[in-house]
């Protein structure tokens, strides 16, 4: 036995949320602690005298500097929860950002048929598929991803919550099995490529082929709207998330298409992050 006494639970905690330069370094430093030790964030607050073991406090410690460096806490944490379901995550995949559930919320107020079919492009770790088959069991969702990594992350995420999602390796609608949908939603990379955003923050952590597209950030949301109309079904809907200042680009670009009742929708924080359209009936098309 060494006669060196163990740091407490608050001594850890407090030297960390100190070191840490995050708006929430207190909340980080706990999300880390209790991730180390088992123990609970309230348990920290009943027993902050509890002493951590020598290797959990070394543990702790290393990520601390991490976090210290900017690793986001998902990543160190391997975990974000979305939709109120917790989320496997790794860097091979963006973090689920608490925005994008705007986008499952305005596809659940679709006016779509009770078995819906849908299908999720460049899925990442299944968040938006997997939050909509949690909300509506009888719809056919399926998901698919460019990446190896992200596809066998959202596998495992949709095993993890028992939820019946069909994830596919494909780029957009290129490796999709022939079918047409109700619904597409995306939240696809739309950061223009010399963003002054990609050296910021969390973003720095995530890999560039899920964020950058392009000179002006357009150039995958322009393919999917080219293509999507060989995908849905007539009356079927495109519902799609873009940046804070794209929404005109991104309605002009539906309603050149020929989608009908294009518009934007806002986000947490009052921004038009969202822009959705409608494909009409076949004989529509020709109405104007």
């Amino acid at each position: 036995m060494t006669s060196k006494s163990l740091p407490t639970c608050e001594a850890l905690l407090e030297k960390a949320a100190c070191q840490i330069a995050s708006d929430t370094s207190r909340l980080d430093a706990e999300l880390l602690l209790a991730h180390i030790t088992g123990l609970s964030r309230s348990g920290f607050r009943a027993f902050p005298e509890r002493e951590v073991e020598a290797q959990l406090a070394t543990e702790f410690e290393a990520l601390v500097a991490k976090r210290i460096q900017g690793v986001p806490i998902a990543y160190l944490l391997g975990q974000q929860e979305f939709w109120s379901l917790p989320f496997k995550v790794s860097k091979s995949t963006l973090i689920p950002r608490p925005d994008t559930e705007c986008l499952v919320e305005q596809a659940l107020e679709l006016p779509l048929p009770e078995n819906a079919q849908v299908v999720d492009l460049g899925t990442g770790t299944g968040a938006i598929a997997l939050a909509l088959a949690s909300e509506r069991p009888e719809w056919q969702v399926s998901a698919c991803d460019l990446m190896e990594d992200a596809v066998t992350l959202a596998k495992e995420n949709a095993s993890q919550l028992k939820l019946p999602v069909e994830i596919f390796h494909s780029r957009w609608f290129a490796g999709l099995p022939a079918g047409r949908f109700d619904l597409i939603v995306s939240n696809p990379p739309y950061i223009a490529s010399g963003d002054h955003h990609l050296g910021e923050g969390d973003v720095r952590f995530e890999p560039a082929t899920a964020l950058v597209s392009g000179a002006d950030g357009l150039d995958d949301i322009r393919l999917i709207v080219s293509e999507a109309p060989e995908w849905l079904k007539a009356e079927g809907w495109l519902l799609i998330e873009h940046g804070f200042d794209q929404a005109s680009a991104v309605q002009e670009l539906l309603s050149t298409r020929g989608f009908a009742k294009v518009e934007s929708r806002k986000d947490y924080g009052g921004n038009d992050r969202m822009t959705l359209g409608q494909w009409p009936q076949q004989g529509a098309l020709h109405a104007h």
